[in-house]
């Protein structure tokens, strides 16, 4: 849950990834140079030059470069990946340095039922080892260490509640099943609270679902329901959060970094620095993009009808700022979209079937909250909270801390949490969903405090004794990050809002990401991202394999008998 600052690059250092193909690093070769021969296609298409640009270098377009490869029969060298920024990744990001403090916006949660994303990284090396597969090292890291919360609430004075029980009256049950039963698009424009009395908003299960998946009150109900049905088989152990599963790192360590050196190694051109500021359309039946717009002096890029666009259209940590220990993040610019954004905005000018991106880009106040990652130089902290949760360090799962205004959620993973992380240097995270209430003990909103400010208010509500306290304090530097848009994909909507993976007559153009609509699945995962990558390219190249169907749990007797009873266990 990105670059800042100054910090290490880590993605493109040629010791991390090698020479590779001529042409294949970031902001080399000629965007429009075909080669004039290609070996080993085995793709069905009408013309053996074809092309394929994508907008964005996030998970999203990694997975669809990959799947070009791996199941469309392009050849590497015939992809392009157009990244404004200067690192690829997105919003999977991790950066820093163990002397300035790390940085990671987020951390994703991943589950047994990941089927596209377990898919495409099953033929990815890991970081580590690369006789094993990316998706078998996240297996591996769950069996070595699975998350077996004791302290999943903790109340005031640092009392942990136990979370057994749901905390529901007969009508919350009530109000959770006819959720569960109402038809999606009666929810249309509705919140959360339009479907729950006040009462539900402060029980256990809300307090728990909230902050695993960073929903707030007023977000959309479509989305809400979508998430009670796809983890619901989740409910019996969900105090516990053991049927979560993380990766052996962060996620950029994890994910970004071996996937994109796989797809470098194909030849695939990473070009950053280039901004796309709009698409043209062939005039015609259908749609057909014919040229790609770019920012500055650099070069239109022409794009023949065989050839295939990807658009990440918005990005979810748009106009994220970073703190430092001793300042606050800067505020969200309220002068214009951001670019991801506003790409979007231009595109869907007078186009219905590309949906409505001011429902997602003009309600800063409903998608803001702030994370924070704290780098120690002393394990006091990690030694701490393993006497005081019972659990080893990387086996607590997620604390939150529902005294707090700020309503603060802190996680302790598994050491470490960087690949390159020196021994002797931990690191935690940590978030707050409320960022413009005033603190209890800091008396001010989280979004004006420093990252030492953040620390002090979290160390009182764990009430960590004095002296230790003081030893976290003094060596710990905690690095804030405020987030704008960081749930705008959970405001409220109707359907049309998200454009169609690959729009009704569209010949070579494909949404992808998590502003892009897959009907059933979950925002807010990497699933969603790799799960619209893999429709986007099965779809403009009419392929047989086509994704796997997305789970659904409710559909089973026995998982929603099991979560009946869970919700009645007082």
């Amino acid at each position: 849950m990105v670059t800042y600052g100054p910090q290490t690059r880590l993605l493109v250092r040629p010791e991390d990834l090698g020479d590779g193909p001529t042409g294949a690093r970031p902001g080399h070769g000629a965007i429009d140079g075909r080669p004039p021969t290609r070996s080993g296609r085995t793709r069905v298409q009408e013309s053996e030059m074809a092309k394929a640009y994508l907008v964005g270098s996030g998970i999203a377009a990694l997975s669809a470069a990959a799947f070009l490869i791996r199941d469309g029969g392009f050849a590497g060298g015939d992809i392009h990946l157009l990244e404004e920024q200067e690192d690829v990744g997105g919003s999977l990001d991790a950066g820093g340095t163990p002397e300035a403090g790390y940085t990671m916006r987020g951390g994703r949660m991943f589950e047994k039922q990941f089927r596209c994303t377990y898919d495409l990284l099953s033929g990815i090396p890991s970081l580590d080892d690369p006789a094993k597969s990316a998706t078998q090292d996240i297996f591996d890291s769950h069996e070595e260490s699975p998350w077996d919360d004791a302290a999943r609430l903790v109340t005031e004075g640092g009392r942990i509640v136990a979370g057994h029980s749901m905390g529901f009256s007969e009508r919350h049950r009530m109000e959770l099943v006819r959720c569960l039963a109402t038809p999606e698009r009666m929810l249309d424009g509705k919140r959360i609270t339009d479907c729950f009395d006040e009462s539900f908003f402060r029980t256990d299960f809300w307090y728990m679902w909230c902050t695993t998946f960073a929903f707030e009150p007023w977000h959309s109900a479509i989305e809400f329901r979508r998430y009670l049905r796809r983890f619901v088989h989740l409910f019996p152990e969900f105090e516990r959060m053991s049927g979560i599963y993380r990766t052996r790192y962060n996620q950029y360590d994890s994910i970004v970094r071996p996937l994109t050196a796989w797809l470098l190694e194909q030849g695939v051109h990473v070009r950053t620095g280039h901004r796309v500021t709009d698409l043209s359309f062939r005039p015609g039946p259908g749609t057909t993009v014919e040229r790609i717009h770019l920012a500055g002096a650099r070069a239109d890029v022409a794009v023949d009808p065989e050839d295939l666009v990807f658009v990440t259209n918005g990005s979810m940590t748009a106009d994220s700022s970073l703190g430092s220990h001793t300042t606050p993040p800067a505020g969200p610019r309220t002068d214009r979209s951001p670019s991801s954004f506003l790409l979007w905005h231009r595109l869907a000018r007078g186009r219905s079937d590309f949906g409505r991106p001011e429902v997602f880009d003009r309600s800063v106040a409903d998608s803001t909250w702030e994370s924070f990652t704290v780098t120690a130089k002393d394990p006091a902290f990690l030694d701490w909270m393993e006497g005081f949760t019972g659990r080893a360090t990387g086996r607590g799962g997620l604390l939150t801390l529902t005294d707090s205004p700020w309503l603060l959620t802190v996680v302790v993973n598994r050491q470490p949490v960087y690949q390159q992380q020196p021994d002797g240097v931990t690191v935690w995270w940590g978030y707050g969903l409320f960022p413009d209430k005033p603190g209890t003990y800091v008396r001010k909103p989280m979004r004006e405090c420093s990252g030492e400010e953040i620390l002090q208010e979290v160390l009182h509500h764990l009430a960590v004794d004095e002296a230790t306290a003081g030893l976290v304090e003094e060596t710990s530097t905690v690095i804030p990050c405020l987030m704008p848009y960081i749930t705008s994909q959970f405001l409220v909507r109707s359907h049309g809002d998200r454009p169609q993976v690959v729009p009704p007559g569209s010949t070579n153009l494909a949404f992808i990401g998590q502003y892009a609509e897959v009907p059933d699945d979950v925002v807010f995962t990497v699933e969603y991202s790799v799960r619209t990558a893999w429709t986007a390219v099965a779809r403009l190249l009419k392929l047989d394999k086509q994704p796997p169907a997305v789970h659904k749990g409710h559909h089973d007797p026995h998982v929603l008998a099991e979560a009946l009873h869970t919700m009645h266990r007082r």
